[in-house]
């Protein structure tokens, strides 16, 4: 199923039809708030093991997976309940939330031989966190209303720090009766929770900000290069854009020079936070959305080609911050 429905889609990015893509989904009654019984959670990498932490601290019972078993250890420790799969996640739970790398991991863990799909209960809501193509959100929810569930895509934005201190910010997309109920758990992982229309819409959104951020990041570590090259010390010149209009989130909050920041990956030999491959991921799904749309994107076009040829020399699995220790290093060439 997981291999028919890649199929499928790859086909509707080369011939996606104009016009409004229509949800389709009637239930039977509005949801009511949910109450706090079990949320099940899949993927537990670097923000999904946060955002699953923070539901426990608001009292609601987590029943983990991830591929990785030894991801699920610190949660068995905690006492939280870990199945062998993503249906037995289904099968104990009508609440649901997914946090994935990719376009393929989520068909897979979705659709699959052992996916959520395989067990799920009518009524259930299905959030999916990862940062996929919007079509592919747009599929799943279909496949999700087969079998009487509501599927609703949540991407987030905020990185590491903000999934540990729970102030992520929620994009969401899906059916606008539901959002209420999808809103009680997001807020207890963010702070912010937009609602941003049809299925598909949160990626949107969210593959959007992630084009800017490239290119603010880009930006802002050519800038600082250059100006510690004219002689300038790093947190003046720091200090003097974040004063002025250069300031932007690189550079006041995630600045890539190390030594600017405490806190930061930029200080920890660009160790955690997001890393370049995923980077250069959600750029891809930029581009994709782009060619689709016709929509002129050189700025972004470049940041993608610079984030490949990081991946390829080494940063892949760096903080995508590290372009400033790609630039210096190039220069050097």
């Amino acid at each position: 199923m997981a291999a028919a429905l890649m199929l499928r889609i790859s086909v509707r990015l080369l011939h996606r039809p104009r016009g409004v893509y229509a949800a389709g989904v009637a239930m039977a009654s509005s949801r009511a708030m949910a109450s706090k019984t079990a949320v099940g959670f899949v993927g537990l990498g670097n923000m999904g093991t946060p955002m699953a932490k923070n539901l426990v601290k608001h009292g609601y019972p987590v029943i983990a997976h991830d591929v990785f078993p030894e991801a699920c250890k610190e949660f068995q420790e905690l006492g939280t309940q870990v199945t062998d799969s993503p249906a037995d996640v289904a099968e104990k739970a009508d609440r649901i939330i997914t946090m994935l790398p990719s376009n393929p991991n989520v068909i897979e863990v979705y659709t699959g031989p052992s996916g959520i799909l395989k067990k799920v209960k009518k009524g259930s809501l299905l959030i999916d966190s990862s940062t996929i193509d919007p079509a592919v959100s747009k599929e799943l929810a279909k496949e999700a209303e087969k079998m009487g569930a509501v599927f609703m895509d949540a991407p987030v934005s905020g990185g590491v720090g903000a999934a540990r201190a729970g102030n992520l910010t929620f994009m969401v997309g899906g059916v606008e009766q539901e959002f209420d109920a999808a809103k009680e758990l997001l807020t207890c992982m963010g702070s912010n929770v937009v609602y941003c229309g049809e299925v598909g819409t949160g990626q949107a959104a969210k593959i959007c900000n992630n084009m800017l951020l490239a290119i603010s990041m880009i930006g802002t570590a050519e800038t600082m290069n250059l100006g510690i090259r004219l002689g300038l010390d790093p947190k003046l010149l720091a200090k003097i854009l974040n004063m002025s209009s250069g300031r932007c989130w690189s550079s006041d909050t995630y600045n890539p020079v190390p030594g600017v920041m405490e806190g930061v990956p930029s200080g920890n030999n660009y160790q955690g936070g997001f890393g370049t491959t995923l980077m250069a991921k959600d750029l891809g799904l930029a581009q994709i959305s782009a060619t689709n749309t016709k929509t002129p994107v050189p700025l972004g076009s470049l940041a993608h080609q610079i984030y490949r040829i990081m991946c390829a020399k080494g940063y892949a699995q760096k903080d995508f911050s590290a372009v400033f220790q790609f630039l210096r290093e190039e220069e050097n060439l």
